[in-house]
């Protein structure tokens, strides 16, 4: 029996299918933090009283006969050709049955048809009249209240909608023009083994939107191959034929054939020049800019697809520790570290307007991705600290433009760009002497500590005391890579 998400996979990659199948080792962790039943919530938006609910392992015939009994399916299990779906919501009307999918997030758009038209084909195959389709998602305009509001928390539509966020397509027609017949791919997928596929391939199936988690392992010489190989050249369309063609290193690259961006002319000089390019004049100018005291600041947030707290929207970010370290003219460096548990933006806020100085430089890597649009949002949330907070911004300067701007590049950094594979070049342990390693490992830390106020003691301190190395860490690599840059 193939459920959907298997279908999905076959269809981008059948290796990614057959090697998901045998992964039992990763653990699961969802980027966006999900504390309530959406189910349960949708249920009293669409005020359903009575209704049957499907559950894992149900067999298929159950559903069947709770077509006979209830007005409201919820979560039914049905089968058709080996496939088995879960259908959100089923309700009988006069016409037949009105289909509600249940999206769990803002705008639903038409990018992932085949979740939707499978289900379709296997309602219809088994001779289920769908009327109308509408479509239930988080609602991006709710503010949540002192409790949450399911009436407006959610949308109830009848069309996807359009790169704009506004519902044009309307969604019967869309899924019924792309349906198509499941039992070719489902034939395939059964008679389908590992052994059966050719050596793996390189499509844009296997970065596309995300990198693909078994890149590595179909590719294990790409992780060896030089610092300086033209793989690493950065958003190059053309990299792996010049490297079929025998042109091995950056310095290869065929000018004619490149993008031609400011990072890939810095990989190249630096290629031709041993492995380092710097524009003094371009870095001599922005860190001039720079003014004592420097303040590196680095913020760690969780994201929640349904508000947990007052003020929140749906995909808000609630951030939950920031690290300061304050570096003086004298070069002596001064480390303030702020964790809280639960909603504290009030004295977080509150703190970091006090902990950082009045004057100097604030420094953030991705400060305009991160920490300018987190200050932003204490400001609207706290009207009366907006002139303090807004004052940080004011002073603000992205340690991560040097990079991108293509004013550094050492072939070290192996096409890459972040924070921790630019301090992995220093002579520093840096990140590897740490438990936590990752952002989000520590967000799925923080996450032990505010799901249960239950956690043992000494586990909690153990978890507090890890997250404030981590979140140290960053703010501490800042300072390195600031004084290498100064160096040169």
């Amino acid at each position: 029996m193939f459920h959907i998400s298997d279908c999905k996979k076959f269809s981008r990659c059948p290796r990614l299918y057959f090697n998901d199948l045998k992964d039992d080792t990763t653990e699961y962790h969802p980027f966006v933090r999900l504390d309530e039943k959406v189910s349960d919530l949708a249920i009293q938006k669409l005020g359903i009283q009575e209704y049957f609910l499907g559950s894992v392992g149900d067999e298929a015939q159950k559903a069947l006969d709770a077509l006979e009994k209830y007005e409201w399916l919820v979560k039914a299990r049905f089968e058709y050709d080996s496939l088995r779906v879960k259908v959100p919501f089923l309700h009988r009307t006069n016409r037949g049955w009105d289909l509600y999918f249940l999206f769990i997030g803002i705008y639903p758009h038409t990018n992932d048809l085949a979740f939707y038209t499978d289900t379709l084909w296997v309602l219809e195959n088994n001779g289920i009249q769908i009327n109308d389709i509408y479509m239930i998602h988080l609602n991006g305009e709710y503010v949540r209240g002192k409790q949450l509001d399911p009436e407006k928390l959610f949308v109830v539509t009848d069309c996807f909608y359009n790169n704009k966020n506004n519902p044009t397509q309307p969604i019967k027609p869309t899924l019924l023009q792309a349906m198509k017949d499941v039992h070719p791919l489902l034939e395939e997928m059964e008679n389908t083994t590992l052994e059966d596929l050719e050596p793996p391939v390189r499509t844009n199936k296997c970065t596309g939107r995300s990198k693909c988690i078994y890149y590595e392992q179909c590719f294990p010489h790409e992780e060896k191959m030089e610092d300086n190989s033209i793989l690493t050249l950065i958003a190059s369309s053309e990299k792996y034929k010049m490297l079929e063609e025998g042109k091995r290193y950056l310095k290869d690259a065929d000018i004619e054939r490149i993008e031609g961006s400011r990072q890939q002319f810095a990989q190249i000089c630096a290629d031709l020049n041993g492995g380092l390019f710097v524009d003094h004049l371009a870095l001599h100018s922005w860190l001039s800019k720079i003014q004592y005291p420097i303040a590196f600041l680095d913020f760690e947030w969780e994201r929640f697809a349904i508000p947990p707290y007052i003020g929140m929207k749906p995909y808000d970010v609630l951030p939950f520790e920031y690290a300061l370290i304050i570096m003086h003219e004298d070069g002596s460096l001064q480390k303030k570290i702020y964790l809280n548990i639960h909603d504290d933006r009030r004295d977080m806020a509150e703190n970091l307007t006090k902990d950082i100085p009045s004057t100097g430089t604030v420094i953030a890597y991705n400060a305009e991705g991160a920490e300018k649009v987190r200050i932003q949002e204490f400001a609207q949330l706290f009207p009366d600290l907006s002139k303090k907070l807004l004052s940080i911004n004011e002073r603000m300067e992205d340690l991560q433009l040097p990079f991108l701007s293509g004013t550094v590049y050492d072939t070290r950094m192996r096409g890459q760009w972040s924070l921790k594979s630019i301090m992995s070049m220093m002579d520093d342990p840096g990140y590897q002497a740490l438990d936590i390693r990752q952002g989000m490992d520590a967000v799925f830390q923080w996450r032990h500590l505010d799901y249960n106020d239950e956690v043992d003691q000494e586990e909690k301190n153990k978890i507090i005391e890890d997250l404030k190395k981590y979140c140290g860490m960053d703010s501490y690599a800042m300072t390195v890579v600031y004084n290498w840059l100064k160096k040169m």
